[in-house]
């Protein structure tokens, strides 16, 4: 059923409900029996204005979703190094469809840079990455799904703002939650954005009244253009910028977080591949993943729009470089990257660097944010170039 915000008055009262509420949703109960935690949620929904018939139809019928529990259990973590899934996921084929929903679309990418300020392939690579542009949208019951998260104690602070805001689409007839379907985690749509991203963020793309994300181009575009500029998108600026980096720099600098004037790596001799120093300026990061011999990248504050949608730095990365892909940058450098460790290595060396008192989070063999900076740490005191890059010479050296 679509998505039909038709009463902007009423949409508007309920977002302010739900932001005046959301402190609470901290300490809302869960766990327990089902029936009285779908209880709690109808008289917190009832509180704050919405009928108690629209509760009782969003909620009856609902189940613990096993398999959301699962899925939530078992997260699928990045283990490809950045080669390897950005020339998975930033295919020939998907750039080819995406120009294509670029070409098609166009007038509608031309009104998301015009209100919204930002380009079209920053959304069309978040289209692609998350949906295959609306071709794989989940088949979990969105309702379903969003009571499993939000009965369950792990992260119920997360997930109930998540279903009180799908009751208050129920209310409005913008969702039907027997046969509505999306994520394991509740997102909804060509985009995945969950309930109340989308009241807030919604466009009518089509002008047909109704904000269908799951089957509405145009107002998938629009809204997930809104949501990246709620972000903190700047318009008119770069998020990503492929350099070529020379043979010596002082490498410790390298990294998210240690962000210096772009000017100052043009002086340190780090090239724009595309030739453009127009924003020198602006703060920007080196980023190097897979070394100072692999791709490298200047990260500008719009990056952390990525970060902000999603926390891996292999993801956000790939998304960035097919968002500068689709707005016409050649295919990346792959240089000749060190060889780097297995799993099994991986955890021996996060073991090591724990022992000698770096904080490198789980030993989970995943090459995380908290693994890198003590990888970069460890290299500069032992003389190796500190690229963030764990390599068997580094493991060998501890």
């Amino acid at each position: 059923m679509p998505f039909a915000f038709t009463r902007p008055a009423c949409l508007a009262l309920g977002l302010a409900a739900l932001l005046a509420t959301s402190a609470n949703a901290e300490s809302a109960a869960c766990g327990g029996d089902l029936a009285s935690f779908l209880q709690g949620v109808k008289t917190e929904a009832v509180t704050i204005g919405i009928p108690a018939a629209a509760a009782d139809k969003a909620l009856a019928g609902a189940v613990i979703d096993q398999k959301v529990l699962s899925r939530d259990r078992a997260q699928g973590v990045f283990r490809q190094t950045f080669l390897e899934f950005s020339q998975r996921t930033v295919s020939q084929g998907r750039l080819d469809i995406g120009r294509q929903k670029m070409k098609q679309y166009a007038d509608v990418f031309a009104r998301a840079e015009k209100e919204f300020g930002v380009p079209a392939g920053v959304i069309a690579a978040f289209w692609a990455m998350e949906t295959d542009f609306g071709a794989v949208q989940g088949d979990f019951n969105t309702r379903n799904a969003l009571v499993t998260l939000a009965h369950d104690c792990r992260r119920p602070e997360l997930f109930r703002p998540q279903l009180i805001a799908l009751i208050q689409m129920v209310q409005h007839g913008d969702l039907d939650p027997a046969t509505n379907t999306g994520a394991w985690a509740g997102e909804i749509g060509q985009v995945q954005m969950l309930p109340k991203d989308i009241i807030a963020h919604g466009v009518d793309g089509d002008g047909d009244g109704h904000i269908n994300v799951k089957t509405s181009a145009p107002d998938a575009i629009l809204t997930a253009a809104s949501f990246i500029k709620s972000l903190g998108f700047r318009a008119g600026q770069p998020w990503i910028q492929e350099v070529e980096v020379p043979e010596s720099l002082p490498w410790e600098k390298s990294g998210l977080g240690n962000e210096i004037p772009a000017s100052e790596w043009f002086r340190l001799g780090v090239k724009p591949r595309d030739g453009n120093t127009t924003f020198g300026s602006l703060p920007a990061a080196l980023i190097l993943p897979q070394g100072r011999k692999g791709p490298a990248f200047l990260t500008y504050p719009n990056f952390s729009i990525y970060l902000e949608w999603n926390k891996s730095f292999i993801y956000t990365t790939s998304a960035a470089y097919f968002a500068t892909r689709l707005s016409g940058a050649p295919a990346y450098a792959k240089g000749n990257p060190e060889q780097g460790l297995s799993v099994e290595e991986m955890k021996v060396l996060q073991t090591k660097l724990d022992g000698v008192g770096h904080d490198v989070g789980d030993i989970d063999g995943i090459l995380g944010s908290g693994t890198r900076i003590a990888v970069q740490k460890a290299q500069q005191r032992l003389g190796m170039p500190a690229d963030g890059w764990p390599t068997p010479a580094l493991l060998n050296a501890l």
